[in-house]
């Protein structure tokens, strides 16, 4: 199983139109065929840093997540509510087996 966990950090006042959008992105990345998982976390010591939780079967169906209109509209709508870059840290997933 390939997994990514994407650490963003958003403004202040960008936190309600983030979760909005990624709820979008969300629901449409789940019906992808090679989707495993695609959780939105927020750490609630820190309200304005979120972890994208990513699971695909293959590492074919990750990138082919990248090429999907939802997430083109997911990142140019969040890249300006961005603190900082994103940062993107591949992990491979173990259990539950691929």
């Amino acid at each position: 199983m390939h997994v990514t966990l994407v650490h963003v950090h958003v403004k202040p006042d960008h936190r309600d139109a983030f979760i909005e959008a990624s709820r979008a992105n969300h629901e449409a990345s789940v019906k992808e065929p090679g989707n495993r998982r695609f959780d939105v976390l927020q750490n609630p010591a820190d309200p304005g840093h979120f972890v994208l939780y990513e699971a695909y079967g293959s590492a074919a169906d990750a990138a082919a997540h990248k090429e999907t209109a939802h997430y083109a509209v997911w990142r140019d709508t969040v890249a300006p509510m961005m603190a900082q870059p994103r940062q993107g840290v591949p992990m491979t997933g173990l259990f539950p087996a691929g």
